[in-house]
């Protein structure tokens, strides 16, 4: 290893930190704005959620996705991310069949360098099947 660069250890534990940063930055946005936590890193069907958050009658099962610049952040959503995010998202409401009578919806929030995260409410649709 050459000093100075992080080895791939080194490299994930970085990863996992500014995804933990990220996603309480976002859960600080979206609590500012009236939303509130159900759950965070939920992981089932082979799909996560970075942030579960309620505010009224609504639902919102949030990516989190933090890049250099705002545009690689929202192409950082893609197909198989999306696909993967809607099987996660109908496992929590088959635990939570309580609530499935209220508005659902994929929503996102980016981060760029130091500017105030994005929110983008309905981001992509939560896939049937």
């Amino acid at each position: 290893m050459r000093r100075g660069r992080p080895d791939g250890a080194g490299a994930r534990r970085a990863a996992y930190r500014r995804g933990r940063r990220g996603e309480w930055l976002a859960l600080a946005a979206l609590m500012l704005k009236g939303y509130r936590p159900l759950a965070l890193r939920f992981a089932a069907a082979g799909g996560e959620i970075d942030l579960i958050v309620r505010r009224g009658a609504t639902v919102a099962f949030v990516e989190v996705k933090a890049r250099p610049t705002l545009a690689e952040a929202r192409d950082a959503i893609g197909a198989i991310k999306r696909r993967r995010f809607s099987r996660a998202a109908r496992a929590w409401l088959g635990r939570h069949p309580d609530l499935a009578g209220l508005t659902l919806r994929a929503d996102a929030v980016f981060l760029a360098g130091r500017a105030w995260p994005v929110h983008v409410a309905d981001a992509f649709p939560i896939e049937e099947r």
